[in-house]
C-alpha cells in the first residue's frame, strides 16, 4: 500500500490541498480521508449502442486511471445485489480536493451523464480503527485485498454521545475483540461524525459472505449494539475491476 504525503511547511488544517500533493519535503500523513460513493445508472443507458457505449466506457476508465497516483481506488459492482445502487468506488487519499475534483471530472464524461449518486458516504481515518492480518497499523487504511464488501454507515443513539468517552473506547474495543475471532475478515472503521449523521462507517472485507453473517449475528450481542439505530442501508458490494464494473451496467 502507498503511503500519501503532505509538504512539510504546509500548517495542519484537515484539508490536504490538490497543489500541495506535488512537489517539496514530504513526511508520512497520519490521517487519510476515506470516501464510499454508490451510483445507480439511468435506465437509457442501456438503449444506447454497443460502439456508442463502448467509447463512453472508455472515456470514463480514463477519467478514474488519471487519479490513481493521488488516490486509492477499488471498484466495485452491485448488479444483483442491490436495488438501489449498480457500482460503488472506494476512495482512500490525503485531499478532499483530489476526491471533489475526480467526481466533477467523472460526471463530466459521457457516462458521467447516465450515473445517479445514489448514497455518498465520507470519513477520517483516526488512532481508534479496526486492524486484520496482524498489522500495528491502526491510522492507515490497509484495502482492496478480498472480493466482497459490506459497507455499514453507523448511527448512534443519543445515549451514546453521553457515555463517558473511556467507556465508548472500551466498547468499540470489545467489537474488535470479536472481530479477531474471524481473521478471514478485515474490518474497518472510519469516523464520519461532523460529515454526516452517521458517527462511524464501518466495513468489513472478506472472500465468504457466510462468515461476514456469522460475525455480524455476533456483533448484535455486545454492548455498544444497544446505540446502534436501525434501519440503515448495509451494503453487498462484489470487488471487480473498473471494466467488469462497467460492462455489468448493459
Amino acid at each position: 500500500m502507498s503511503v500519501f504525503t503532505q509538504k512539510r511547511d504546509v500548517p495542519e488544517t484537515g484539508l490536504r490541498l490538490v497543489e500541495d500533493l506535488t512537489s517539496g519535503d514530504v513526511l508520512p500523513v497520519n490521517q487519510q480521508f476515506v470516501n464510499f460513493i454508490f451510483f445507480r445508472v439511468n435506465s437509457e443507458w442501456r438503449k444506447l449502442p454497443r460502439e456508442a457505449k463502448q467509447l463512453a466506457k472508455n472515456e470514463f476508465r480514463e477519467v478514474y486511471d488519471s487519479f490513481r497516483d493521488e488516490l486509492m481506488l477499488f471498484s466495485y459492482s452491485l448488479v444483483g445485489f442491490d436495488s438501489k445502487s449498480d457500482l460503488m468506488f472506494w476512495r482512500i487519499g490525503n485531499s478532499l480536493d483530489v476526491i471533489q475534483e475526480m467526481t466533477a471530472k467523472l460526471y463530466r464524461t459521457t457516462l458521467g451523464n447516465y450515473l445517479e449518486p445514489a448514497d455518498n458516504y465520507l470519513a477520517v481515518t483516526k488512532d481508534m480503527m479496526f486492524v486484520a492480518d496482524g498489522s500495528t497499523d491502526r491510522k492507515h487504511v490497509l484495502a482492496g485485498s478480498k472480493r466482497y464488501h459490506f459497507v455499514y454507515p453507523c448511527a448512534k443513539s443519543q445515549g451514546w454521545a453521553d457515555v463517558p468517552a473511556e467507556r465508548r473506547d472500551q466498547m468499540i474495543e470489545e467489537n474488535f475483540m470479536v472481530g479477531k475471532r474471524f481473521p478471514n475478515i478485515k474490518i474497518h472503521m472510519t469516523h464520519a461524525f461532523g460529515f454526516s449523521d452517521e458517527e462511524y462507517l464501518i466495513s468489513f472485507e472478506t472472500d465468504e459472505p457466510k462468515d461476514f453473517l456469522a460475525l455480524a449475528e455476533e456483533l448484535r450481542q455486545t454492548p455498544a449494539s444497544k446505540f446502534t439505530m436501525r434501519g440503515l442501508p448495509i451494503y453487498t458490494c462484489r470487488q471487480r475491476t473498473l471494466t467488469e464494473c462497467l460492462d455489468s451496467l448493459g
